[in-house]
């Protein structure tokens, strides 16, 4: 897996039975990814877990995992289907705000007809995915996927959850998530954000680690990173110059920020996402 998605980005169709699970040690523990999950079951029935509630996905049903769901692979039984793995700095803006305001989501199944026009788009992307030598591939292969991903978004928002039938901790972390999206350039404490919301930092830390697993703080950091990895992929700017569009007038605690969520610096990010 670590080969296949170095880009950021991989789109595949597999089919796998109950011989295949027992060989998936990774699949079938619990755990997290780094990436946005999409799933679509053409055939088959799998049993999968989120956040600890388990799930029967059925044919033609869709299934979007946020990177901070713990899940795995309960059972599965003559699955077909297609995955799409992406990271955050990958999506379209628009659509990852949409995504982080749904989330959490459950499988949803489609008619046969709508699943059909999603697997069109699917074919689509694996094409260009294996066309890793031609020119403008890895924009090819992201618009691609983005406008799959509109797709799936779509889909979910017509079935999404009404806000009544949230939990208090996933009211109170869809709120922060939307005031991080739309203020994480301007503020970066925790207790700003409590403010915003009229709770105290305490409450506003034990919803949001309720639902995601982390703290706000991380949240905040991952909201940064993220931009950062944009600037990097997209502008010419340095890494200065990209410090100081985030807030930092401290250019070095923000390399060093930058390395310790990374695991590189940000030069080395630069360069292998532009190889």
């Amino acid at each position: 897996m670590t080969d296949a998605f170095s880009s950021g980005i991989i789109i595949a169709k597999a089919s796998f039975d109950e011989q295949d699970l027992m060989n998936l040690d990774d699949a079938r523990r619990s755990h997290r990814d780094d990436y946005h999950s999409f799933f679509l079951l053409e055939n088959g029935t799998t049993e999968i877990e989120i956040d600890f509630q388990q799930y029967t996905i059925t044919p033609y049903s869709i299934l979007y995992i946020h990177p901070h769901q713990v899940h795995r692979i309960v059972a599965m039984k003559k699955v077909g289907g297609s995955f799409l793995g992406i990271n955050s700095e990958h999506i379209n803006p628009e659509y990852l705000q949409l995504l982080e305001e749904m989330t959490p989501l459950k499988p949803l199944r489609l008619s046969e007809e709508i699943f059909s026009i999603l697997e069109t788009s699917v074919s689509l992307c694996i094409t260009l995915s294996d066309r890793k030598q031609k020119q403008l591939h890895q924009s090819l292969l992201k618009d691609s996927c983005n406008t799959l991903i509109g797709l799936l978004t779509s889909m979910y928002l017509e079935g999404a959850i009404p806000v009544d039938k949230l939990s208090r901790s996933e009211i109170i972390t869809k709120a922060f998530k939307a005031s991080l999206q739309r203020d994480f350039l301007a503020i970066k404490r925790p207790a700003a954000y409590a403010m915003r919301l009229n709770i105290s930092t305490p409450y506003l830390n034990e919803c949001v680690k309720d639902v995601t697993g982390y703290p706000v703080s991380y949240h905040i950091q991952q909201r940064i990173i993220l931009e950062a990895k944009r600037l990097l992929y997209h502008s010419d700017k340095s890494v200065k110059e990209i410090a100081d569009a985030l807030g930092f007038e401290d250019y070095p605690y923000f390399s060093r920020l930058f390395s310790k969520v990374t695991g590189m610096s940000a030069l080395s990010f630069r360069n292998k996402n532009r190889d």
